[in-house]
């Protein structure tokens, strides 16, 4: 499920540098300024994860601009696909089979309130 919704982009409309740090921010879901703040504590400490977010940098494909117009409930949704899917997929099941129930009931109520059409339904049957 590679779709272009739930892969890693740098977004560098909301970025500083290269984008990197924004577009982790924007897949995770997590506030932008912590990532910064955790590149460049982990920066000065270590120094390597520089490197990294230059490769990253590099590697990494710019975010789509039809992604920049997403509505937030929306990005909400998707940040959630790509943190947890099964619990995504879960949680449609069961608006769906609220759904089902709640046309369950409206199909019973007008069937039972107009004979003519329960006889149809039964002779179908």
């Amino acid at each position: 499920m590679n779709t272009p919704r739930t892969t890693l982009y740098r977004d560098k409309q909301n970025g500083k540098l290269m984008g990197v740090c924004s577009g982790i921010a924007d897949y995770t879901g997590v506030n932008a300024i912590w990532v910064r703040l955790a590149t460049i504590v982990l920066t000065i400490t270590m120094g390597w994860p520089f490197l990294i977010y230059i490769v990253m940098g590099v590697l990494l494909s710019k975010k789509p601009a039809h992604l920049y117009s997403a509505d937030p409930g929306e990005n909400q949704y998707w940040q959630g696909v790509r943190q947890n899917p099964k619990r995504t997929a879960r949680e449609i099941r069961g608006q769906m089979k609220d759904v089902d129930r709640r046309l369950a009931e409206v199909e019973s109520y007008y069937v039972s309130s107009n004979p003519r059409l329960t006889s149809e339904i039964e002779r179908l049957r």
